[in-house]
């Protein structure tokens, strides 16, 4: 020890005793901890230039960069509260036992037999300044990517790019892909959309000199990049993963509009092309096939949806300026459907029961239907093979919509109002998809929902591997094995209503009209 040390300690050894000197020492401590902390504080803004980051998700590969806040939710411009109504149906018979180990997330094999699903709802916007905020907008949501940009966008449909010239520096990547589908943590649907690559450039003069030409065609209104990819030609993916997400994302602009459309689909087109006339004042481009270079000052390439994965055919008003209600009376006016609401009041009610060609078809849809007529309803059978115009006039002439779990239950958006939708369970633990894929959509959509789940021995596939057979008497041991054996074995049974079982639901059904019309 130094003599300077020893003079110290015997200067603290006569001014404190020991404990004194051990709590000198720990507040000196903390003081100097104090002290270091103010420093930081105050010279914080002057020791680096990048903002904040509360947290960090990329996009895809290229948004790294990125500021994570809360979800705008915006008022909804139409707030109407609707009483909704449940009524599952079984009979005092025989009940078929409710599986609780069916959540059946469809087409999602990685989350099988997932009953919560993983919520991702945050805005993640670049996040170098204001005037970038402005220019570049990119949202990650557990079930879509969208990115509305602004400027000097170009688009180039043969090499699938977008350039989108910058006004400030930026310190994150300026490169990253996206596909523009809403469905995109399915690999079945996302490997059949085409991948698109946005750019962000500083210096505008380099746009000129990229791997496209200067600006051929200039356009006066904002583009929206969509896929008709994915699962598109079915018809409930058509609605869910396109139709009402472009209705979310382009009803803003009153049909001023560009549709640019990658994954060409004519038959698509073709089918919903009432909607499409009706959201865009243009005709659609067919983007892939352009080797010239389309300039606009606002491109959104995606299509927004409901955050949460598992919400079919729902339009969130919290997270919308729009609602179900909006968008059923778009199609109304799109195909000049003349039934707001079920009106009783000079008529009998009407059902219709949806016929199918395929698997889940009722083999006794004649009894079925002299059932309903014994009810007091008028009955219409009827497949949705027709245009879907044509179709969606005798949905919407109708009181009752009673199928068998499939697609063709997706045209009760074209019911009236307080209608009643009555869903057919098949065996195998149809559950979770009758709720996700219709029973929620239709409460949403001010629609009353009853639903019916069979009894085995209303399946063909009892005839087929007989009443022990583990497909009929355990259906949860064939879900557990995965989502192809669950739709190779149970979406391919025919159904046979047991009409004594059956007969209260039609009953229920009626009673429901006419509790409304009173």
């Amino acid at each position: 020890m130094s003599e300077k040390d020893l003079l110290y300690n015997t200067i603290l050894a006569r001014s404190f005793s020991k404990n004194e000197q051990k709590r000198l020492g720990y507040g000196a401590f903390i003081a100097s901890l104090f002290f270091v902390f103010t420093l930081c504080t105050f010279f914080k803004p002057y020791l680096s230039p990048l903002p904040i980051v509360e947290s960090q998700l990329s996009v895809d590969v290229g948004l790294r960069m990125l500021r994570i806040s809360e979800t705008h939710k915006p008022k909804a411009l139409s707030s109407s509260n609707y009483t909704t109504f449940q009524n599952n149906i079984t009979s005092n018979t025989t009940n078929t036992q409710r599986l609780n180990d069916t959540s059946l997330p469809k087409n999602h094999s990685d989350s099988f037999n997932r009953t919560t699903p993983t919520l991702i709802s945050k805005e993640q916007v670049i996040s170098d300044g204001n005037k970038m905020e402005e220019t570049v907008k990119c949202k990650k949501q557990s079930r879509t990517e969208v990115c509305e940009l602004n400027g000097d966008v170009r688009v180039h449909g043969k090499s699938a790019t977008i350039l989108t010239a910058i006004t400030s520096a930026f310190s994150g990547n300026t490169t990253w892909q996206m596909r523009p589908y809403a469905r995109k943590r399915d690999p079945g649907a996302m490997n059949n959309v085409r991948e698109w690559t946005v750019k962000l450039d500083k210096n505008a003069e380099r746009l000129e000199n990229a791997n496209f030409s200067r600006c051929v065609t200039n356009h006066s209104v904002p583009a929206i990049v969509f896929s008709l990819g994915g699962y598109s030609m079915n018809n409930f993916h058509a609605f869910a993963d396109i139709v009402v997400p472009l209705f979310t994302t382009a009803r803003r602009f009153n049909g001023e509009v560009q549709f640019l459309v990658t994954n060409k689909n004519q038959a698509w087109i073709n089918k919903f092309k009432e909607i499409l006339r009706s959201l865009s004042n243009y005709d659609l481009i067919h983007i892939d096939d352009e080797d010239e270079t389309h300039c606009f000052t606002t491109v959104i390439v995606g299509l927004k949806i409901h955050p949460e994965y598992f919400r079919e055919l729902t339009i969130d008003s919290s997270f919308s300026e729009y609602s179900m209600s909006d968008f059923r009376r778009f199609l109304r006016d799109a195909y000049s459907l003349r039934n707001a609401a079920v009106d009783l009041r000079r008529r009998r009610p009407r059902i219709m029961i949806l016929s199918r060609a395929g698997s889940r078809a009722f083999t006794n849809a004649d009894e079925i239907a002299s059932a309903a007529g014994e009810t007091g309803f008028e009955v219409v059978v009827a497949e949705a093979s027709t245009g879907l115009a044509r179709f969606a006039e005798t949905v919407n002439s109708c009181d009752v919509m009673l199928g068998v779990h499939g697609a063709g239950l997706t045209n009760m958006v074209f019911l009236p109002e307080n209608a009643v939708v009555v869903q057919i369970l098949p065996i195998g633990g149809f559950e979770w998809l009758a709720e996700t894929d219709f029973g929620r959509p239709a409460k949403g959509m001010n629609l009353r929902y009853l639903e019916y789940k069979i009894a085995a021995e209303e399946s063909s596939l009892v005839r087929k591997y007989g009443r022990d057979h583990e497909i009929v008497r355990d259906p949860s041991a064939v879900i557990k094995r995965g989502w192809m054996a669950f739709k190779s074995t149970y979406l391919v049974q025919n159904v046979t209503v047991d009409i004594n079982r059956f007969k209260p639901v039609l009953g229920k059904a009626f009673e429901l009209l006419q509790t409304q019309s009173m």
